[in-house]
């Protein structure tokens, strides 16, 4: 719950201040801060004074008392009648020491506020009164009074837009005298890229100040020092950067250093797109190998296969719809899915028990519906349906007041809502949004998570006293729910319930979609005012300062609409239906047991058309014939270029050449007592390349029959190997992968090859396998913890971590031939499809048994299993179209042919067995 933690977490940094940006009104900046003496009934017998802080804003003067009995004083500037020093009509008189820095402030009214540091509305205080402030720094007191009276002749300005224009130039003035200080430097040797002017957005408020870019790190300094020096943000640690929309213009920038949180790092609202663009620039330029930036499309399959809950998927479809936790008017937007606040047991297999979700809230009754369409019929342009919208910063906190009570203060000039106003009943407040003539509000995400604090008056408020004489305290709960917890979890359940999932896209297309806008939002009567949807006004075609300011309250106080992600109709959550991947090239096979050379003829004509029609017709693989030619589990395949000779190897320690021709063995080598893991042949036929784990890695002359070489590669045993244009990769028990280049030896058995490590990939675990891209450009890695990295081969840094199996070895990861996809299994028993640009895991099927060894050609996976078994899998279908049967235990290795039409496995049963087409 990213709003209450975000509270409770300020609580716990200020938890020894009292005052907060929220003491200010709405659009008020405050400015500066002084030490000062508040001094109460001066030169009389019961004079007092109360030492504290003099906060000057740009609306008001607030003392914030050191001694937390007494309350925090707030003086609005518009209600003074006079602000002076003392001393300035006494020019010739001996000025007494404890006058001196003294500022009198006579006013018509104060709010005191956080009385014994209680949270409860403001107490207004009426009639004249002369307040004195005495400054530590006393001669700063000519500079505070200036600045006093130039803000006070602001708030003295008739007209709303006057004022925020007069406002505006002294806070830009104060902003161009000064910059950030390059002292807050995390390193002497960071370099500055960019500084510029912005302010940093929380909800309801915003602090201007210096923004600074670094080659290391995003800086914010704040103008007053609030609520701390510096905020430092390491670019390193940015996941996640994203444009918003605030106040309807372009100006606003949401960092996160977390990939899912709804919580972001820092929101800044720029001056100038310029600035704003550059910023974003700057860091994405820097992040750009971590992270891609998604789009809303690339959560649909994930959804719609189940890979992620109905509840991700709408945080994940709010924000990319700028709906952000700092933005009240912006807040991310749920739908009230559950209809039924009456019974005692709530059934979730009853479709009455839910809400209409094909329908928006002022739609779900019909009588009401009737009324408002009559209205919008005879209404002269613009035309809205609704004159209240679903989402505004109101409504966000008539949820949240018992968590952020400061927050309704604020927003509500600090009161609380009249007692029978107030979020009191779940039942009543559903009552309300389908009965009431301005009711339309939808729900918050903190209806489907874990914290029910929302719903407890735990903080003890004093939030008034209903008609009939009851206190407002906790919030009434449906019969069906125990308890606050209770009703949280069930609430949960609803949303993730198959009811919702197959209807959850009807709600979406309302908010996020293809009705939220045109001819298809008035069908289905969801027109909202024209002010809240994007590019609904051009706040910078407003020449008049007073209609501006007038608009971006009225857009503040009524809400926005999000920002349109589909302009189609979203697809249904059906899991057994997924949308196609790209089946550019359809076939995938492991170049490093690819019998041909990529810049070698094969000896069919390939085409594209010849391997689609393979794997369209792979569940038609027949056995050929089969040899139990090892003594133990054969674990890797490789094939001669003519196809006449296979080399296997095995955990018997025994590399074999098996001729196809006549079906015997021909060779049969032991380099070591321990197993073999993998092999390969280099282009041209002439060598063999075995992994060991004995940690070596030998090269066999097939000329010449004999050993020709040997690398000690590693520290533990070599799990797998890869040769792509001269370079060979080797995988590791030793927690590495390494890179070599490799000049084989001529023909001449004396010479021998030439081995040169380039590069050597860290991991923190055993890599288990390795594989390339077509283009050789990325070498992604499996561990034995089910982690898999993506590495960038020219410079062989790491360009993505992803935790796919949750400490289950990983067995095989091939890119499919798009070099985009990444498929992956393991122990776990699932088939995970990563997007490797983006990090996302865009489709995921699970088998009854792990499989241990896989082809696949972007749409189907024919896989080995561990009982012996060959499964071809739809993928897009998320099922096993058929089940071929094989060996007598694990599948343990696989070659196919580049036509995708000839296949040989090796099982744990110690047989090798070849496999065909038959169409």
């Amino acid at each position: 719950m990213a709003f209450i933690r975000r509270r409770r977490l300020e609580r716990e940094l200020y938890s020894k201040e009292r005052f907060s940006l929220l003491l200010l009104n709405l659009e008020e900046y405050y400015f500066e801060q002084h030490t000062a003496n508040h001094i109460i009934n001066k030169d009389c017998k019961d004079e007092r004074r109360f030492m504290g802080s003099l906060k000057i804003c740009s609306k008001s003067i607030i003392f914030e008392p050191d001694d937390n009995i007494q309350p925090i004083i707030k003086i609005p500037l518009r209600d003074c009648t006079s602000i002076k020093a003392p001393e300035d009509n006494e020019a010739n008189k001996p000025v007494a020491r404890n006058t001196s820095g003294t500022i009198s402030v006579v006013c018509g009214q104060v709010f005191l506020i956080k009385e014994r540091n209680v949270i409860a509305p403001y107490k207004t205080v009426r009639g004249r009164a002369e307040h004195l402030f005495q400054l530590v720094a006393a001669w700063k007191v000519g500079d505070v009074v200036q600045t006093l009276h130039q803000l006070y002749r602001a708030s003295c300005l008739d007209k709303m837009g006057d004022q925020a224009a007069m406002i505006t130039a002294i806070l830009q003035s104060r902003l161009a005298r000064t910059s950030f200080d390059k002292n807050r430097f995390q390193s002497i040797s960071e370099t500055l890229h960019m500084e510029c002017k912005a302010e940093m957005v929380t909800p309801l408020v915003t602090n201007p100040g210096h923004v600074c870019v670094s080659d290391a790190n995003l800086y914010f300094q704040p103008l007053n020092g609030y609520p701390k020096p510096v905020v430092q943000i390491t670019l390193q640690n940015v996941r996640r950067i994203y444009k918003r929309r605030h106040g309807l213009m372009p100006l606003g920038l949401e960092v996160f250093c977390t990939e899912n949180d709804l919580c972001s790092d820092i929101y800044l609202k720029f001056y100038n797109c310029q600035d704003r663009d550059e910023v974003y620039r700057l860091i994405a330029k820097y992040i750009e190998n971590h992270i891609a930036e998604h789009t809303a499309e690339s959560y649909v399959l994930q959804w719609q296969r189940g890979h992620i809950s109905n509840y991700q998927y709408l945080l994940h479809l709010n924000n990319l719809a700028d709906r952000s936790c700092n933005d009240l008017s912006q807040y991310p937007v749920f739908p009230w899915i559950i209809a039924d606040y009456s019974s005692s047991v709530l059934d979730l297999t009853k479709p009455e028990t839910f809400r209409d979700l094909s329908k928006p809230v002022g739609a779900l009754n019909k009588e009401r519906l009737d009324r408002l369409v009559t209205r919008y019929q005879e209404m002269a342009e613009p035309k809205f349906m609704y004159g209240s919208h679903y989402s505004s910063p109101g409504y966000v906190l008539f949820y949240l007041v018992r968590v952020a009570p400061e927050y309704m203060l604020c927003l509500q000039n600090g009161k609380f809502d009249h007692a029978d106003r107030m979020f009191n009943s779940i039942a009543e407040t559903w009552k309300n949004c389908l009965d009431g003539a301005t009711d339309f509000k939808e729900l918050i995400p903190e209806f489907y998570e874990n914290d029910s604090s929302f719903l407890v008056n735990s903080l003890k408020l004093d939030l008034g006293k209903r008609q009939g004489g009851k206190m407002v305290e906790d919030v009434e709960l449906p019969p069906w729910a125990s308890g606050p917890d209770d009703f949280l979890q069930k609430s949960q359940e609803a949303l993730e319930s198959p009811y919702v999932s197959e209807h959850l896209h009807e709600w979406i297309d309302i908010i996020f979609g293809y009705k939220q806008k045109g001819s298809e939002a008035v069908a289905a009567h969801n027109v909202f005012h024209p002010l809240t949807y994007e590019g609904g006004v051009d706040l910078n075609s407003i020449m008049d300062p007073n209609e501006k300011v007038a608009l971006l309250t009225q857009i503040l106080e009524f809400g926005q609409t999000p920002k349109q992600l589909f302009t189609t109709p979203h697809p249904q959550r059906k899991i057994q239906k997924l949308k196609s991947l790209s089946r550019t090239s359809s076939h995938s096979i492991s170049i490093a047991e690819s019998p041909v050379s990529p810049n070698e003829e094969s000896f069919e004509d390939l085409t594209e058309e010849s391997i689609t029609l393979a794997w369209n017709n792979i569940a038609k693989l027949k056995l050929d014939k089969q040899y139990r030619i090892h003594k133990e589990a054969i674990t890797g395949i490789a094939v001669t270029c003519n196809g006449s000779s296979v080399f296997t190897t095995s955990q018997d320690s025994t590399l074999k050449m098996f001729s196809k021709d006549s079906n015997t063995i021909q060779r049969s080598v032991s380099f070591s007592n321990m197993a073999l893991s993998s092999c390969l042949i280099l282009p041209g036929d002439t060598t063999v390349i075995s992994s060991s784990w004995d940690n070596h890695i030998y090269f066999y002359s097939i000329a010449f029959g004999r050993q020709q070489d040997v690398l000690l590669g590693h520290d533990d045993a070599v799990s797998k190997i890869c040769w792509r244009d001269g370079r060979l990769f080797s995988a590791s028990w030793d927690s590495t992968v390494k890179v070599w280049h490799c000049v084989p030896g001529e023909t001449l058995s004396n010479k021998k090859h030439h081995f040169e490590l380039l590069a050597q990939l860290e991991h923190d675990v055993s890599v288990n396998t390795i594989d390339l891209n077509a283009a050789n450009t990325i070498l992604a890695s499996g561990t034995k913890e089910g982690t898999i990295s993506v590495w960038d081969v020219a410079t062989a840094t790491v360009l993505h971590h992803f935790f796919l199996l949750l400490w289950f070895p990983l067995f095989a990861s091939f890119f499919c031939t798009d070099s985009r996809h990444l498929l992956s299994t393991g122990e776990d028993c699932c088939f995970k499809v990563i997007d490797v640009q983006t990090g996302m895991v865009v489709s995921s099927v699970t088998a009854e048994e792990p499989q241990r060894c896989f082809k696949w050609d972007g749409n189907t996976i024919l896989s080995g299993s561990q009982s012996g078994e060959l499964l071809v899998w739809d993928l897009l279908g998320g099922k096993v179209t058929e089940r071929i049967k094989g060996h007598t235990g694990a599948v343990m290795s696989m070659w196919m042919n580049e036509q995708c039409n000839s296949v040989i496995t090796g099982g744990e049963d110690k047989q090798i067995m070849f496999w065909k087409l038959q169409y």
